[in-house]
């Protein structure tokens, strides 16, 4: 006798995820020794696989469901892709700063102490201060702001994709699908 799985959203989206971290991984990289200025627009292309991903996540999700699948399921799962992507970059970008390539966080940093230096609003004490908490809780705060900030800007993603993906069961089709049933006991 054969067993009816039911496809979980949480498998398919923690395996989009996976490979979606992996090429944000790849890019980081790229950027890293390319020598790409982190201000440049063409850091916008990790969002880009993001959505691509999340996207690619709920569709999967559907064709699974055999081609159907309600807006709820289609926004749970591209959520799921988001939360999980969230907490595997928030690990990630906490390993980088901090162990892999700190040099690349010191850039930064400076980069950040010349534009408030160039701003002119603040005196020096309050740039030294600043750059002193940033130093010291900056990688810490970025990690949080990616898992908090991630599953947010993927629910908007989410909400667009189960709009797009959502192709719910007609009654036509419940018919044809009741039709098909046999009687495991028969």
């Amino acid at each position: 006798m054969e067993s009816i799985t039911t496809p979980t959203p949480s498998k398919v989206a923690l395996k989009w995820a996976l490979i979606g971290v992996l090429a944000s991984i790849v890019l980081t990289y790229v950027y890293q020794f390319l020598n790409i200025d982190a201000n440049s627009p063409v850091k916008y292309v990790n969002y880009l696989f993001f959505i691509l991903f999340l996207i690619l996540s709920q569709k999967e999700f559907r064709d699974q469901l055999g081609g159907f699948v309600t807006f709820g399921q289609a926004f749970v799962e591209g959520l799921l892709f988001s939360v999980f992507y969230g907490i595997m970059v928030a690990i990630f970008t906490y390993i980088y700063f901090s162990f892999l390539s700190p040099s690349v966080w010191e850039q930064a940093l400076a980069a950040s102490q010349q534009k408030l230096e160039a701003g002119g609003n603040l005196s020096a004490e309050q740039i030294e201060s600043a750059m002193n908490i940033t130093r010291k809780y900056g990688v810490i705060i970025a990690t949080v702001g990616i898992i908090i900030g991630t599953p947010i800007m993927g629910a908007i993603v989410a909400l667009i994709g189960a709009a797009i993906f959502k192709k719910e069961r007609s009654l036509f089709d419940m018919e044809q699908s009741d039709n098909n049933y046999t009687d495991p006991a028969v």
